[in-house]
């Protein structure tokens, strides 16, 4: 569910027309719904009411300062894979026993700043990663509580590019050598083996691979448990998917995933952490663009809009289907056109969909890119020199720009020519 919908043939955010943010702000924009993201927080984290739980949203879905404020101050805490999103979920105040370190490159500088931070838990995703956590925590007189990610070699089945808990994948350590890391780890000083971390991918639709991934982990569990190992958290991760599709693709609901939770580990009396970004920010936020051309070529018509793949990368990077919808409301009976809905950047993967069928449109239009709110703004570039697009939040009849739209002045600022190019 979420807070988009048409009022007097017009596409509003709660209570806010799309069109008056365009004209105040211009386009492309992302516009998010803060009673959307509070809502499915809320979603999620009754579900689990009665268990101790820690839910850390995953900054890297949408790292903006208000979203992960709006989410901290309903008790969220973060996931983060970097210093940089550490000192953004810092900024927007969650506290540090709120946050746990994840990623497969963690560089010593931002290991120390964590450890200096103290927060609730390191990810620990190799070997080498968990001798150099060790060697700057025991030299800071420090302890880092830390569990290993464990590979469980499962298949997630989705995308190849957000499928993380097979073996050929990056990440975490394989299940079947967990076991003689846990020992070295235990042996290690300033290290302090508190859980085991477990994530198979990202978007899964169907709650078989996770149950199959879970239960694997709890057998680990019980197994590190009689070897001696002190085992109270277990991170399961995110990857709980959005309908991008609306009705024709809708994921299991929260209430079901945590059902089987409980059924598969809630046995082993753990701290439950659970990492959610996409079922929560995804479709708390949409893409504003504006019609440029309609183009009719040999055999296909064209959109050509003004927002563009370094807006918004995921149609061409994943292959990723995003609901398109004018933000005048099509009248009932009006006939449609089937367009390719295209950007102006120079290259052929420029696109936001192939083959969308559409009422006709004609330049000024504004269409709203659906279920954007997650991997959207944060996978931004300025290619072709285009400035980043503003982000608006939406709260009931107000709206602010939460990051605005830079300068052209302000990005050739931060270029600086050498001296032998000024003489």
């Amino acid at each position: 569910m979420h807070h988009f919908h048409y009022r007097d043939g017009t596409l509003h955010a709660e209570d806010v027309p799309l069109t008056n943010i365009a004209a105040e702000v211009g386009t492309p924009f992302y516009c998010y719904s803060t009673a959307t993201l509070e809502r499915h927080y809320r979603v999620f984290a009754e579900a689990f009411e009665g268990t101790d739980t820690l839910v850390c949203y995953s900054v890297k879905a949408n790292s903006n300062l208000a979203v992960i404020k709006t989410l901290g101050d309903l008790g969220s805490g973060a996931d983060i894979v970097s210093e940089g999103e550490l000192r953004r979920a810092l900024a927007a105040g969650i506290p540090p026993e709120r946050i746990v370190f994840s990623g497969v490159g963690k560089q010593a500088p931002e290991l120390a700043f964590a450890l200096e931070t103290g927060i609730h838990q390191f990810n620990v995703e190799s070997e080498p990663e968990l001798e150099l956590l060790s060697q700057i925590a025991s030299g800071m007189g420090k302890e880092a509580a830390i569990a290993l990610r464990v590979n469980p070699d499962v298949d997630a089945k989705t995308h190849e590019k957000i499928t993380t808990g097979k073996a050929e994948n990056k990440f975490g350590i394989s299940w079947l050598q967990a076991p003689r890391v846990y020992a070295r780890a235990a042996e290690l000083p300033g290290i302090k083996v508190a859980g085991v971390d477990v994530h198979i991918g990202s978007q899964l639709t169907d709650l078989a691979p996770f149950e199959e991934a879970f239960t694997r982990v709890a057998s680990m569990v019980e197994e590190l448990r009689a070897a001696g190992h002190d085992i109270t958290r277990l991170d399961l991760g995110g990857g709980l998917g959005i309908p991008y599709r609306g009705t024709n693709d809708v994921p299991p609901p929260p209430a079901d995933y945590a059902a089987m939770v409980k059924r598969t580990v809630g046995h082993l009396d753990c701290q439950l952490m659970f990492e959610p970004g996409r079922m929560i920010a995804g479709n708390a936020g949409i893409l504003v663009v504006n019609v440029i051309f309609e183009k009719h070529g040999e055999d296909r018509s064209f959109l050509i809009i003004d927002g563009a793949m370094n807006d918004l990368i995921r149609p061409t990077l994943y292959d990723a289907y995003h609901d398109i919808q004018p933000v005048t409301e099509t009248a009932p009976g009006e006939p449609r056109i089937t367009y390719d809905i295209v950007g102006p950047i120079c290259e052929t993967g420029d696109f936001f969909a192939k083959g969308r069928a559409l009422s006709a449109q004609k330049p000024g239009d504004l269409l709203a890119v659906l279920s954007a709110g997650a991997y959207g703004a944060v996978q931004a570039s300025t290619y072709n020199t285009r400035p980043l697009v503003p982000e608006v939040m939406v709260n009931g009849s107000q709206f602010t720009v939460i990051r605005p739209r830079p300068s052209y002045d302000a990005m050739l600022e931060q270029d600086r020519l050498p001296d032998w190019l000024t003489k």
